[in-house]
């Protein structure tokens, strides 16, 4: 599904299949190394499955697309570039395939904006961030998996330095609304709080 998705969306802009196959290659590459465990190719298949819903609400649904399939192309648990540096590649790759302005600098705006989490003015920029973020809103068994495959991802932290972390990320989310949309926060506020509750007993324990 997914590389007929990227496929798709490169051929409104080039017809060198080539180059195409060599784009898909790189993407794989990248989310498929095997330090990831959640920010992987399962993630943007998820991420998929939630734009259907709100297809109709996104002005700009190539920017959205290319921002989802490069939005985690850099991810280094060490490093807190990670965001502009996948932004970075994003302007490159599409630049080269001569992608309009407009739709490379909303892909690179939605990528940035993942890094903070904070509600935008652009609606499209809202919607992409709930969606990256829509796995807070899952069953419990589901999120469980999610913490884990995160908490794999951080190994090299020992307990004491990635719980003190993982709390204040958490606790932050419970501030104000988890999610920015009215969309998600009727389809996956109250589950969300309820498993990042859970998981900051656990943490706490």
């Amino acid at each position: 599904m997914l590389k007929e998705k990227y496929t798709s969306l490169l051929s409104y802009y080039t017809d060198d299949l080539r180059l195409i196959e060599q784009y898909w290659g790189e993407i794989t590459n990248h989310y498929s190394s095997k330090e990831r465990k959640y920010h992987n190719l399962n993630h943007l298949e998820h991420m998929i499955i939630e734009i259907d819903d709100v297809k109709s609400k996104i002005e700009n649904l190539n920017a959205f697309l290319f921002a989802l399939f490069y939005h985690d192309l850099v991810y280094n648990p060490l490093k807190g570039n990670n965001e502009s540096k996948s932004a970075e590649i994003a302007v490159k790759k599409l630049s080269n395939i001569r992608v309009d302005s407009n739709t490379i600098s909303k892909c690179q705006n939605h990528i940035l904006a993942t890094k903070q989490h904070l509600l935008s003015e652009i609606v499209d920029t809202n919607l992409f961030i709930d969606i990256d973020m829509s796995i807070l809103g899952q069953k419990w068994e589901v999120y469980v998996t999610y913490l884990k495959n995160v908490r794999s991802e951080y190994s090299i932290y020992p307990d004491f330095i990635y719980n003190k972390g993982r709390k204040k990320v958490l606790k932050h989310f419970l501030e104000g609304h988890v999610f920015l949309t009215s969309h998600f926060q009727k389809r996956y506020e109250q589950q969300a709080r309820d498993n990042i509750n859970r998981e900051l007993q656990i943490l706490e324990s």
